[in-house]
């Protein structure tokens, strides 16, 4: 029997190969390069329908000089800013305590702190909604407590609601990070522990030099898609704010939302505030991973 040529079975696995990832390709080209590109051409038009005009960089020159942009971009730097740091914090202090073996119900706690992310958003906004109305339960606890004299005016109030959707987004995604935590911690070599142990460093000790160190690279990816998720807020805002009192609670993403679909549409202008997102995402990536590698160094 002949042998098949070295060159002709290299094809036949090249053509296997490009059969293989073809639609992959082929929907990855459909879904998002494609609405990529398109978006990029449009946000330099402006207008709608039979009325689209091209205006070049016209738009950018808009956002300087539009407040309802500025208050957006304020608002999400204000969420950014606070909520990161809360949410990577607090996921970092769950999963240390649930990491215990000692604690008693720790599987029971992992699985009430991470249900809210899987939780319907339409029942958990909801719950939000009638947990923090004015006759709701929170603002009842604390007057039963006297905590407070008068129900705090969550909904209506621009400093308090920008608190509740701080706190509806801590409460869906901390438990998400958590779990990224507590699986890196399970993973570490127990032996490094026990020789600190030996050498006399107390818990707070090896937390902080060994725990803190080796988890480097989990907290990176979790600031990173903390940082994206929030900057791209929308759902938490949409379902329980509106973006009000007085825009005080609106989003970039909410905004793009009401350029398209609630206001006289503005496709160009609402890709124009997309590209926005893109740019911040993507310094603010950019420079959580050069901090990482020059610590690192």
């Amino acid at each position: 029997m002949a042998l098949a040529r070295p060159g002709g079975v290299r094809r036949y696995y090249d053509i296997n190969g490009w059969l293989f990832v073809g639609p992959a390709l082929a929907m990855i080209a459909i879904f998002m390069i494609y609405p990529i590109l398109w978006s990029l051409w449009i946000s330099f038009q402006s207008g709608r329908g039979m009325m689209i005009k091209f205006v070049g960089f016209g738009n950018i020159v808009r956002l300087v000089h539009d407040p309802v942009f500025l208050k957006a971009l304020s608002n999400t730097i204000i969420f950014f800013v606070v909520q990161v740091p809360i949410m990577i914090l607090l996921a970092l202090a769950l999963a240390a305590v649930l990491n215990s073996p000692k604690l008693i119900g720790r599987d029971m706690f992992r699985t009430a702190i991470f249900l809210p992310c899987v939780t319907s958003l339409v029942a958990y906004s909801a719950l939000f909604k009638g947990m923090f109305a004015d006759d709701g339960i929170i603002n009842s606890t604390l007057e039963a407590v006297g905590i407070i004299a008068s129900p705090i005016p969550w909904m209506t109030d621009s400093f308090w609601a920008k608190v509740l959707i701080i706190i509806a987004i801590t409460w869906r995604w901390t438990g998400y990070n958590m779990i990224f935590y507590l699986s890196a911690m399970q993973n570490i070599d127990k032996s490094i522990y026990e020789a600190a142990r030996i050498d006399g460093i107390n818990a707070w000790g090896r937390f902080f030099y060994i725990t803190i160190p080796l988890l480097k690279p989990v907290i990176l990816f979790t600031s990173v898609i903390s940082t994206i998720g929030t900057l791209q807020l929308f759902d938490e805002v949409m379902n329980i704010t509106l973006g009000g009192p007085s825009d005080s609670t609106l989003t970039l993403s909410l905004y793009i939302y009401n350029l398209t679909f609630k206001f006289i549409p503005n496709l160009g202008y609402a890709a124009t505030v997309s590209y926005v997102i893109v740019v911040i995402v993507a310094m603010l990536a950019f420079l959580q991973f050069f901090l990482a590698r020059e610590k690192d160094q």
